[in-house]
């Protein structure tokens, strides 16, 4: 079976360029005629950041004026047609010629999957020729038609029909027409005809055409000398244009991109996408810039049977902008490009491998932080062969990284790893004993920063006792690290950075290495008894819960900073047995937590309320920190007790869901943290949110986020964002929807603060930057014609949590 491409995602923005050209993906429509359109239930569930894309919604379609003489029960196999016997009916049966019938009255013919009703019939039994009058009415497997006058012959699959009305099963399609030439099962052609996918005798939207094709076999149909018109009036002729009748994919020009941005004014987009075959396709992208010329982008999607990937290149031959005071990149050429691969190699093991690289460090900044892009501050590629079994996995490769940030120097950047290795494992010995182990070993590259080797060992012996009312989990570790910096390694100051005051450099051993023992038992019971509130039964649980950890202080100030920084406290890092990421830093712990959670369990066992409360009591302070200077290891904390950590979930019905969470930290008497998350459901597509979200010195922000549906074809969106800190909105965004049967349409205004790129100190002296930008999007959909997924859709998505 050939592997599927996924559909392409079309861009819809302006209906004169969407219309230049068929579409690469139709949308989604109704296989059954009798019932065009039912949207479904296809609401996403509260508190999803992913929820699927809303499906074309037909419901608001009239019925089909053409379906009163669709029979459902009527085969779809075409194949059957040169094997089937005509079965004829009706009133009246002349058969005085032996050759000819001459049928009268509600006659009915039928074969396979055709079906003709006349008012009277002249059928050759020889031939099979027909001839068929008044009121005619035929259905085949794809299509059904009325007309006139209809004759043809039903061996060959072939007709023609005067004063046709006609309409596709597979989609809505459907229109009007002088004459019909079904020339065989599969091609079909209309002569002065229409198309469209609004309701018949009721057309939005529709073309007018001298000729229109439909390939039933390839799923696509051809009208030429065609005039697009809305309403009654005509804006726009096209010698050709394509377009799909099923879902299939098909090449031709996707919805354009139309926008604009400060940096590089007004952009035009017409992609045009190639179906190359079923499982590999290209997309071709040339774009305008008014302050900054054309551009020509590509994409190129393979899937075979032991490798996939995708390549993407953006190349501008002559950039025309003007000098900013960040880069000097007039008259330059400039491209993005990035590739990912993935390979089999043999049974459990594949090549994985991406390469993301732009000319300089302003591309980004310049073309990529449109209306629904999220900045960029760097570029990774990677390369490695992975693998794993039952209970291992293990991986052998390189990671560098590239600067987009126009406004830092490269300092910023991550260590290169070249190469890194790493290996897993969690092997079961018993039914309630583990042996585990998590090895890796890495080459850190960065310039003007210490480099070296770093080694890993971390075995570990983990056991498992309880039942579903209690649980008793000691584990033991042991952490073994060592290093091999490079020859200059007493030249660093505590970040490492070349020139950071060498004079106290901590790096006085060339191959330093940490070893300890890391101990730790993870306890808790489980009650649970019956319960009730606002008169529904739920089982309520008492889950109190212990957690030791033992890991003996070792000085580890000589050690670099690879790879490794301060995690954010919250409540799960209260069983972490490191306050740090990455292997450099190992805490030091005499702590014991406790905390205590309380549950509401439906009598389906879903879960309606989960309340936590914890704090870390410490036997010994933390003396294992980030050096917090150039000159400084960091000032070990004499604290006793951690910041009491609390959150609470509820979701006691399906149409709202609650979420907190509250840090207040004892030894200074302050909140550290705090955040209110509330989404409620509005009728059936409808949604409404709001936060708050409040870190100690730095952030303090409100946010709020709707989709109101105003009626069944109107629906408003917006968000907004407030920093209490800045005293600014930090983004506002509004637009409505609107949705009819065959139309829909789109319009969006965001207004935000850049920050993407700021807050890193001041933008060059001279430089011309706008720290607030607008964007505006409008979008246009004709269903039938495309998939509706664009630029509107990732921003939505983005800025209103369960959009769809």
């Amino acid at each position: 079976m050939t592997p599927k491409l996924p559909p392409r995602r079309l861009l819809a923005v302006a209906a004169a360029l969407a219309l230049i050209g068929g579409q690469a993906d139709a949308s989604s429509t109704p296989n059954q005629p009798a019932s065009p359109s039912a949207n479904g239930d296809q609401s996403c569930l509260l508190g999803s950041f992913h929820c699927p894309p809303r499906p074309l919604n037909y419901a608001m379609c009239r019925p089909n004026a053409l379906l009163e003489f669709y029979d459902p029960t009527l085969g779809k196999d075409i194949s059957l047609r040169e094997t089937s016997p005509t079965q004829a009916r009706a009133q009246h049966v002349d058969s005085s010629n032996q050759s000819v019938y001459h049928f009268s009255g509600d006659v009915k013919m039928q074969r396979a999957d055709q079906q003709l009703q006349a008012d009277t019939v002249d059928y050759n039994n020889v031939s099979t020729d027909y001839d068929a009058r008044g009121n005619v009415r035929y259905q085949e497997a794809s299509q059904l038609l009325a007309a006139s006058h209809m004759r043809g012959n039903t061996n060959a699959s072939r007709g023609i029909a005067d004063d046709v009305r006609y309409q596709m099963l597979d989609s809505r399609g459907n229109g009007v027409a002088k004459q019909g030439h079904m020339l065989d099962a599969q091609h079909t052609r209309y002569s002065q005809a229409t198309y469209s996918t609004c309701d018949v005798g009721h057309h939005l939207w529709e073309f007018r055409a001298k000729s229109i094709a439909i390939n039933k076999d390839t799923g696509v149909g051809v009208a030429r000398n065609a005039t697009m018109r809305v309403g009654k009036v005509p804006f726009l002729y096209l010698p050709y244009i394509s377009f799909p009748t099923d879902d299939r994919r098909k090449s031709g020009f996707l919805y354009p991109i139309i926008g604009n941005t400060s940096r590089s004014g007004f952009e035009v987009s017409a992609p045009y996408y190639f179906n190359l075959a079923p499982n590999y396709d290209a997309t071709l992208d040339p774009r305008i810039y008014s302050d900054r010329g054309e551009m020509l982008a590509g994409e190129f999607r393979y899937l075979l049977p032991r490798t996939n990937g995708q390549f993407n290149i953006e190349y501008v031959p002559n950039d025309h902008g003007e000098n900013d005071g960040l880069a000097d990149t007039k008259g330059t050429s400039r491209y993005l490009v990035n590739v990912a691969n993935r390979t089999a190699l043999w049974p459990g093991w594949q090549f994985v491998g991406s390469y993301n690289h732009a000319s300089d460090a302003s591309y980004l900044y310049d073309y990529g932080n449109g209306l629904s892009h999220a900045a960029i501050y760097t570029l990774a590629s990677n390369a490695a062969i992975v693998g794993g079994g039952k209970w291992w996995n293990a991986s052998f490769g390189g990671t560098i990284y590239q600067n987009v940030n126009p406004f830092v120097n490269d300092n910023v950047l991550p260590y290169n790893q070249l190469p890194y290795a790493k290996f897993s494992m969690d092997v079961p010995l018993s039914r309630w004993l583990e042996f585990g182990m998590d090895t890796q070993a890495a080459a850190f590259r960065k310039d003007r920063y210490v480099e070296g080797q770093r080694e890993d060992f971390y075995p570990y012996l983990a056991a498992d006792f309880g039942t579903a009312a209690w649980f008793v989990r000691p584990k033991v570790a042991y952490r073994y690290t060592t290093y091999q910096l490079s020859s200059d390694y007493q030249d660093y100051g505590y970040h490492g950075l070349l020139g950071s005051n060498p004079a106290s450099s901590p790096f006085t051993q060339k191959s330093p290495s940490r070893a300890l023992p890391i101990v730790s038992l993870d306890s808790g019971l489980v009650f649970d008894r019956n319960a009730s509130l606002f008169g529904t039964s739920y089982t309520q649980t008492l889950e109190p819960r212990l957690y030791y950890l033992y890991v003996p202080y070792r000085n580890q100030n000589n050690l670099p900073l690879f790879d490794t920084s301060l995690m954010s406290f919250d409540y799960w890092q209260l069983f972490s047995p490191n306050q740090f990421s990455g292997a450099d830093r190992q805490m030091n712990a005499n702590n014991l937590t406790a905390a205590l959670t309380t549950r509401l369990l439906d009598d389906s066992g879903v879960e309606r309320l989960s309340a936590s409360i914890g704090q870390i009591h410490y036997f010994s302070p933390q003396r294992v920190q980030i050096p917090n200077g150039q000159t400084s290891p960091g000032v070990p904390t004499d604290w006793v007790h951690s910041a009491y950590v609390a959150q609470v979930d509820v979701q006691l019905s399906d149409r709202w869901r609650l979420n907190t969470s509250y840090q207040w930290n004892p030894n200074t008497r302050l909140t550290d943290m705090a955040a209110v998350e509330l989404q409620r459901r509005i009728a059936n597509d409808g949604i409404f949110n709001f936060s708050y979200r409040y870190r100690r010195g730095l952030l303090e922000q409100y946010s709020a986020s709707a989709v109101y549906p105003v009626s069944e074809r109107w629906r408003l969106v917006g968000s907004w964002t407030y920093s209490v800190m800045d005293r600014e909105t930090i983004e506002a965004m509004a637009g409505v929807e609107y949705d009819s049967c065959c139309v829909s349409l789109r319009l969006v205004d965001r207004n935000y603060v850049n920050q993407g790129y700021y807050g890193f100190g001041p933008a060059p002296a001279g430089g011309q930057i706008d720290r607030r930008d607008n964007a505006i999007m409008f979008e246009v959909i004709f269903k039938g014609l495309g998939s509706s997924g664009g630029q509107i859709d990732s921003l939505l998505q983005r800025d209103i949590l369960g959009y769809q």
